[in-house]
């Protein structure tokens, strides 16, 4: 419980540009699939290791998972 509470403070940090209610949205989607979106970013983390920068990797994870993503929505 309390580390779902700190994984929320530091998306809400990060996401500080974001709507609220998309903020909502997306909080929403990682408590209902927390393993799903561990697996995002474990994905995303091997990526970075192996040179490509933060940004680059995450949206090539994520264009790898896009349907499951819609599906989310």
């Amino acid at each position: 419980m309390f580390k779902n509470f700190l994984m929320k403070k530091m998306l809400k940090s990060q996401m500080k540009d974001v709507p609220q209610d998309q903020q909502d949205q997306i909080l929403g989607m990682i408590e209902k699939n927390p393993d799903f979106f561990k697996k995002i970013a474990e994905e995303v983390q091997v990526e970075v290791k192996a040179g490509k920068d933060q940004m680059s990797a995450t949206m090539s994870v994520m264009q790898k998972y896009q349907n499951e993503l819609k599906g989310l929505m």
